[in-house]
C-alpha cells in the first residue's frame, strides 16, 4: 500500500478525473433545459430525441460519454501505468458505477 498519493501523476490518470467531474456538470446542464421542453413530447429513440429534443439530449450524451470515458482512462492508466492515485479510483468507480446504470437501462427497459 505504498505510494498512493491523492492527486493523479500520469496524463490519463488527470484525464479520468476531470471526465468525471465534467460528467455532473453536463448532466445538469441537460437536466435544467427539461423545463423549456415541457411541451414537447420526449422521441422514442435516441437519434429522434437528440431532434426533437436537442438541448436535453445532447448534454447528456455528453455527460454520459465522458463517465465511460473517464471509466476506460482510468482502468487503462491503473492497468498500464500502475497509477495509484485515490481520486483516480474513485473517478474509476463512479465510471463503472455508471456503467453497470446504463446497462441496466438497456436490459431493463421501462
Amino acid at each position: 500500500m505504498k505510494n498512493i498519493q491523492l492527486v493523479p501523476k500520469t496524463i490519463l490518470g488527470r484525464w479520468s478525473v476531470a471526465l468525471i467531474v465534467a460528467m455532473p456538470i453536463f448532466i445538469y446542464i441537460g437536466m435544467s433545459f427539461v423545463d423549456f421542453y415541457a411541451g414537447v413530447p420526449a422521441g422514442r429513440t435516441i437519434p429522434q430525441d437528440i431532434f426533437v429534443r436537442p438541448g436535453v439530449a445532447l448534454p447528456m450524451l455528453v455527460g454520459f460519454t465522458s463517465g465511460i470515458i473517464a471509466f476506460i482512462t482510468g482502468l487503462a492508466t491503473i492497468i498500464k501505468n500502475r497509477e495509484r492515485s485515490i481520486l483516480v479510483f474513485v473517478s474509476t468507480i463512479i465510471g463503472a458505477l455508471l456503467i453497470l446504470y446504463l446497462a441496466g437501462e438497456i436490459i431493463f427497459p421501462h
